[in-house]
């Protein structure tokens, strides 16, 4: 097995690069304590796509997928988050998530990758989603140690880290986080954070111990996404997954970040017990190198996500029954998985001071993501996954809190090459979004 670093490498200097030029991300300590006793705000997105190809690319034509015009609207998310101070050493933190409408029962069609694509399936229990993001109990003892308890956000990658629609250009969170991860993930369990050191060598840092992955949900086009926990009452931890973050903090208007995620065994989070006993243990190590630079000119984004999942053969050739929530009706997993991507935009207004110019941001945003970018011997990987993508287009922010996104996006199918085409049609789209995230009450 082979897997092409160079890629990696060459995401790796660009992050060098940004550090090299040098919002610093607010430390947590700072965030919790910027209220005298409540705050409660939120964020939320509309997104309308004008799509020029179909459901699945992954039918069995030659080609890829069909070229099929069509357009969507919806609402991916609306959130309403909170925190309230106890005291001044304990808050009260909750964030709840509405995704496309709320609940009741739909049907959807299967879309965006998989075998299935196309299929109708019957949600029961949702049209869209209501998911409790953040519930936790903070104590804060002091500003370099601190402890929260609870359901918590895993800080794995830029986007989870930093999942409000303001901290990405496109109109659609970005693409490549979002097939290989869950996203937003959050997961119940304890977390310890804090900052130290000052000026040049100023750094945050997380350290949680969560509920890990159920490996039933593994699977080809979505590596470990689906994996993660809850569709029952309760969340298996017989196998907790351990995630550490630090952030670099040492030049204004520049965030540095390195995160991982280890989730040693995690066969034992099965909801049936004996699926994966007679193999040995399923390890998910994910890594993730990530950085942000604001000014006043420009703001520029860039981050890289790479993870290996063991005993991939094993999984593949395990059944799922059909009825399992998180049962993959295709396998195929890669051993490993990559994206990455970089962005960046221009405040058109900063260059003309003296101007009226509105605050317009032109930005390109570029992704690479495979969900098989290695495959152990028996498993044939498919280049459909691979999946090279620009993004170019504006944001309007009429206000600080609020943008009007709009761009163009074409994905080439097949190939790992920033330029140039891929082996199967391309998959192009217009996207027109509008995002805020602010608090609206606090005291």
């Amino acid at each position: 097995m082979k897997i092409k670093m160079k890629k990696t490498a060459a995401l790796t200097i660009t992050l060098c690069g940004m550090v090299t030029m040098g919002t610093a991300a607010t430390p947590p300590t700072a965030q919790d304590t910027a209220y005298h006793k409540y705050r409660i705000g939120g964020y939320g997105e509309i997104l309308t796509r004008f799509k020029d190809y179909g459901l699945n690319r992954f039918t069995g034509a030659s080609n890829g997928n069909a070229r099929l015009r069509h357009n969507e609207i919806s609402i991916p998310r609306f959130v309403l988050s909170g925190d309230y101070k106890l005291s001044d050493k304990w808050i009260l933190g909750t964030e709840i998530e509405f995704e496309s409408g709320g609940v009741g029962m739909a049907y959807e069609i299967e879309s965006g990758s998989g075998a299935e694509n196309g299929e109708y399936e019957n949600e029961i229990e949702k049209g869209g989603e209501v998911a409790l993001e953040q519930f936790h109990l903070t104590r804060l003892i002091h500003p370099a140690f601190n402890v929260r308890a609870g359901h918590l956000i895993i800080p794995l990658g830029l986007t989870n880290a930093h999942h409000e629609p303001l901290y990405f250009f496109t109109p659609a969170r970005p693409e490549g986080e979002c097939t290989i991860l869950p996203s937003t993930w959050h997961e119940t369990g304890l977390e310890i954070f804090g900052g130290f050191g000052r000026g040049a060598a100023s750094f945050n840092y997380q350290l949680l111990m969560t509920a890990g992955l159920n490996p039933d949900g593994y699977g080809k086009y979505n590596w470990v996404r689906k994996g993660k926990q809850g569709a029952f009452e309760f969340d298996n931890f017989t196998a907790p997954a351990y995630t550490a973050r630090l952030d670099w903090n040492g030049v204004p208007g520049l965030r540095v970040g390195f995160s991982a995620f280890f989730n040693p065994n995690s066969g034992k989070n099965t909801e049936k017990f004996l699926n994966y006993n007679n193999m040995n243990a399923i390890n998910v190590f994910i890594y993730s190198f990530d950085a942000q630079y604001i000014n006043k000119y420009v703001t520029a984004r860039a981050n890289v996500i790479h993870g290996h999942v063991s005993q991939t053969g094993e999984i593949n050739g395990t059944t799922v029954s059909a009825g399992s929530p998180y049962g993959t009706r295709k396998r195929g997993m890669g051993s490993h998985a990559l994206t990455y991507s970089a962005e960046v935009g221009v405040n058109i207004a900063s260059f003309f001071p003296c101007s009226k110019l509105p605050n317009i941001y032109p930005y390109a945003h570029y992704d690479y993501y495979n969900p098989q970018e290695g495959t152990v011997m028996g498993t044939v990987a498919d280049p459909r996954t691979q999946v090279s993508m620009w993004a170019c287009g504006l944001n309007w922010k009429p206000l600080p809190c609020l943008a009007v996104k709009a761009d163009y996006a074409t994905r080439q199918i097949g190939t790992h090459a920033v330029f140039g085409k891929g082996k199967y049609n391309s998959e192009n789209e217009f996207r027109i979004g509008v995002a805020y995230a602010l608090y609206f009450a606090k005291k």
